[in-house]
């Protein structure tokens, strides 16, 4: 995979998911376009539901889900297009004490760190030694350990995505596009649906510290503007 053709596929498909977890970290507060058979049908299951109820009443404020995970992690995601024609996998690890998340994409050994305290998103390519900075999706990050401060969320139901459980809400995206997003008590995005089709859903999910270096930007990379879609 080009290191073009990742860096559109990472704004487009992890607007997502990083997008839903205030991730990523999250759906509400980053622009998104569009992160097992039992889980499937159970995913299907709560699709059909939210058809049959498409204006499911809002909670109150302190009701909301937690959007940002208040533990380290590391997930592995499918993402696909809204059209269903693209997938790609893409792991996302996240350091709750510096509030960092690293995005790698498959097939690429360009990645992406967005540093909440610091309000930057790197895009770093060491094939080329080159990187990108620009501002971070969201200047506003919910704490983790509380209710999510931008949007509404109805509860919709319960589902299993991952071997983990997890509760699906209705929401919009930043562009006004109605999702159902499944987070954990624990504030991990599992899945994200819209329109019925899943756009990003976790295959695997492990509770696990991340080091610093998992982070840290490599030294002598040339700086360059960042690339359009």
């Amino acid at each position: 995979m080009s290191g073009l053709r990742a860096r559109r596929l990472l704004g487009a498909g992890l607007g997502m998911v990083m997008a839903a977890v205030s991730l990523p970290v999250a759906l509400a507060q980053t622009s998104a376009s569009g992160v097992n058979a039992a889980n499937a049908v159970s995913a299907g299951a709560s699709g059909a539901q939210a058809g049959a109820n498409p204006a499911p009443a809002p909670v109150a404020p302190q009701d909301a889900p937690f959007i940002t995970p208040s533990v380290d992690a590391d997930v592995l995601y499918e993402l696909t297009s809204p059209t269903g024609d693209a997938v790609m996998k893409q792991r996302m690890r996240w350091q709750v004490g510096s509030l960092r998340q690293r995005l790698d994409p498959e097939g690429s050994d360009l990645f992406m760190i967005t540093s909440w305290p610091e309000h930057t998103l790197t895009v770093v390519d060491p094939s080329r030694k080159r990187k990108s900075v620009m501002p971070a999706p969201s200047q506003g990050l919910t704490p983790p350990g509380h209710p999510a401060m931008v949007g509404t969320y109805a509860r919709l139901g319960g589902s299993v995505v991952a071997g983990e459980s997890c509760i699906i809400w209705r929401t919009k995206d930043a562009d006004g596009h109605a999702s159902d997003v499944c987070y954990t008590a624990d504030g991990l995005l599992l899945q994200v649906a819209q329109q019925g089709q899943i756009t990003v859903r976790a295959l695997r999910v492990s509770r696990v510290a991340q080091p610093d270096d998992v982070f840290a930007i490599p030294s002598g990379l040339k700086q360059e503007a960042p690339a359009r879609p």
